[in-house]
């Protein structure tokens, strides 16, 4: 089972997440079949068919959490890391061979903010990422080949 790297503010909103669609969400959805299998024949109910659907994808959504939670690692923020690169830091990189600077935050796709794009730490990238400062520069193998990173600012 791979570890998620949460900070303690996101693996509370996922635990609370969690909870509501395991009490009140499937109520919701049991109300809503309930409701459309009293209109009469189901293989033309448009309406049980969409409840169905939408339980469906909640508990998908409940087995993903609960796999993630189980499996959580909480990363407690540690400010003044001495600017170096931690699961919940944001940075700046560019690419060798790039004038553009592109902004990342390492950590899980469920810490995702501000449509800002994230970098795993399990990843390639995000494994060689780890613990570095600013004004480094690392390697590492992507699918297309070996990529080099100049790492311009970290925050957090």
């Amino acid at each position: 089972m791979t570890e998620t790297h949460l900070s303690r503010d996101a693996f509370e909103r996922l635990t609370a997440e969690l909870e509501d669609l395991t009490t009140r969400g499937r109520v919701e959805i049991a109300r809503a079949i309930e409701a459309a299998r009293a209109l009469g024949d189901l293989s033309e109910n448009g309406d049980y068919h969409a409840a169905k659907d939408a339980q469906g994808k909640m508990e998908a959504r409940i087995r993903q959490l609960q796999s993630m939670l189980e499996s959580a690692v909480v990363i407690e923020a540690r400010p003044g890391t001495g600017g170096k690169v931690a699961a919940g830091s944001v940075v700046a990189l560019r690419y060798d061979g790039d004038d553009e600077v592109q902004r990342f935050l390492v950590g899980s796709i469920e810490e995702r903010r501000d449509d800002m794009s994230v970098i795993s730490v399990a990843s390639p990238l995000g494994q060689v990422l780890l613990g570095r400062s600013s004004g480094d520069k690392v390697s590492y193998d992507a699918p297309t080949g070996t990529l080099t990173v100049h790492v311009v600012e970290v925050q957090g």
